[in-house]
């Protein structure tokens, strides 16, 4: 797999910049652990989707507001899916809850 380096180091100096008491190299280990985990998040996710019989488009809550968008209060999960959380390095996963194109507005 080809990665995009660019994109990487500048997750490196997110980070870095965020996170207090790491080392820059602490840094740029935790953004390769997230680009190489991007892979296996996109698959458990397309999965998670498949098996919810889940067919438009889906986000998370935050992902949604990231785009311009809010979900529609009261709304529950379409599915949920276990990711790969690679940005605290210890590859640890949490769980995230997935929403559909119809549950959400405009902000």
């Amino acid at each position: 797999m080809k990665y995009n380096l660019s994109k990487i180091m500048l997750k490196a100096w997110k980070i870095y910049r965020k996170t207090k008491d790491i080392s820059f190299a602490e840094s740029l280990h935790r953004a390769w652990t997230s680009a190489k985990a991007e892979e296996v998040n996109n698959t458990r996710i397309a999965e998670a989707k498949k098996a919810a019989n889940v067919a438009e488009p889906v986000n998370t809550w935050t992902g949604w507001k990231k785009v311009g968008y809010e979900v529609i209060h009261g709304s529950k999960a379409l599915f949920g899916a276990v990711p790969i959380w690679g940005s605290k390095g210890d590859s640890a996963t949490y769980k995230a809850s997935f929403f559909g194109k119809s549950q959400v507005q405009p902000i």
